[in-house]
């Protein structure tokens, strides 16, 4: 993958793999730096995402016309980030290994950051931008991530049906308006991303009509059940209404008050649960003919849908939060203080879990490049045949690994090493 060019890598997406253009160019574009590439990656897509989710929180506030302490809408990003990359069973798939953050991490807050324009938009001119760039992003996203397609497709619906009930008659028009374009986008993108060649053969090779046969439901229905048994019961979840809650305690109106939400806040979190379970269930179904019954264990397929599961444990607690202060106004302080104690005692937790795969990703690092020097040096001596040693690490996938059932893993690192073959160093074959 270093050596190919950039459009030549994005080409290939397109024409071969899966039919992705814009995860295509998210991919070549750390490809093209080789190994610091894929080292640099995980970092660099933090902190823009940080700065997304901070940006967002901030438009929300002031959209809503709510006043939060400084700092607020920064540590909440931080907390909702930590919680969305690292609180996972399976931290490296999810955040640190390129592949899947490309598709599977970073679109979800993609998709949130795209409505910043529309909640900034005041004049004619700015809810044109809104409009114009909703489309695009929305296009962008239909080449990007199916999945994350889907969860933005089903919120849009649910927002135009409702649009009379949640938003106030001004501004009615422009909110449909924005969520037509979203979706059009949305669906153009998808529609290049249905009909490239790329999609066309990965949907032949995976046999993706079966999608659509009752055991394949069935099998879906199954998988997507054990993945919300998984949500409900881990509890590090719980850091995202606990920083709903701080929100919630301190948010005042521009007057000094304490807001009151009307019904509208029950109907969003409600119809918001809705959208979670239908879209959920919808990309598990279009999952799982790739990976079959491990569609409920593959947790980086589910970021897509859990960073909305997210949002709303986190409006939940915003929702608690008040209830709490305008019940208990005289120790609003100390309630605030435990809401901030409780996050940040949630990211340590997280902090502390990644100390060992921390560990273990130094330790393959430095063995990846021993075993990489050495493999180069014999190719440059003229070896056509070399041996690997497999460097599992977090269940990823490795030359000979599965008892050898997989014969790509082991092709793709002889094409890496301009090699005919590699065999296992470690079987002695």
């Amino acid at each position: 993958m270093r050596d190919e060019g950039f459009m030549a890598l994005v080409d290939k997406f397109y024409s071969t793999d899966n039919g992705r253009i814009a995860n295509g160019v998210l991919v070549a574009s750390y490809s093209s730096f080789g190994v610091p590439g894929q080292q640099w990656y995980a970092g660099i897509s933090a902190i823009v995402m940080l700065a997304l989710l901070w940006a967002w929180a901030a438009a929300l506030r002031r959209s809503s016309g709510w006043q939060v302490p400084r700092g607020v809408p920064l540590f909440s990003a931080a907390v909702i980030l930590a919680l969305f990359c690292f609180a996972s069973t399976n931290t490296y798939k999810t955040f640190f290994w390129p592949a899947s953050s490309v598709s599977h991490t970073f679109p979800p807050v993609l998709a949130a950051a795209t409505t910043i324009p529309a909640l900034l938009a005041n004049s004619r001119r700015g809810r044109a931008c809104a409009i114009a760039s909703a489309c695009v992003v929305g296009a962008i996203m239909g080449t990007l991530s199916e999945e994350t397609s889907v969860v933005a497709l089903t919120l849009l619906a649910l927002a135009m049906l409702l649009a009379r009930r949640l938003f106030p008659a001004g501004r009615l028009a422009f909110v449909r308006a924005w969520c037509a374009s979203a979706a059009g986008g949305i669906v153009l993108g998808t529609a290049v991303l249905f009909t490239s060649p790329g999609s066309q053969n990965r949907r032949a090779h995976n046999h993706a009509g079966s999608m659509f046969a009752p055991e394949s439901l069935v099998a879906s229905l199954r998988g997507y059940a054990h993945i919300l048994l998984t949500f409900a019961t881990n509890w590090q979840y719980l850091g995202a209404i606990t920083v709903g809650a701080l929100i919630g305690v301190v948010a005042r109106r521009a007057d000094g008050g304490i807001p009151r939400p009307d019904h509208r806040a029950f109907l969003v979190l409600g119809f918001g649960v809705l959208a979670l379970l239908f879209s959920g269930y919808v990309c598990t179904v279009i999952t799982h003919p790739v990976f079959g019954s491990s569609v409920s264990t593959s947790n980086r397929l589910w970021n897509d849908y859990l960073f909305l599961l997210l949002l709303l444990l986190a409006g939940a607690g915003g929702l608690l939060g008040n209830l709490l202060v305008r019940r208990y106004r005289r120790v609003t302080r100390p309630m605030a203080v435990t809401a901030a104690v409780l996050c940040t005692g949630v990211t340590v937790a997280l902090a502390m879990s990644l100390h060992d795969l921390g560990s273990d990703m130094q330790a393959r690092s430095k063995a990846w490049d021993s075993q990489d020097r050495l493999m180069r040096s014999k190719a440059a001596a003229g070896a056509t045949v070399l041996p690997y040693k497999p460097l599992v690490i977090s269940k990823m996938t490795e030359p000979f690994g599965n008892k050898n059932k997989r014969a790509w893993p082991a092709a793709c690192v002889a094409t890496y090493y301009h090699v005919s073959e590699i065999t296992d160093e470690s079987r002695g074959t």
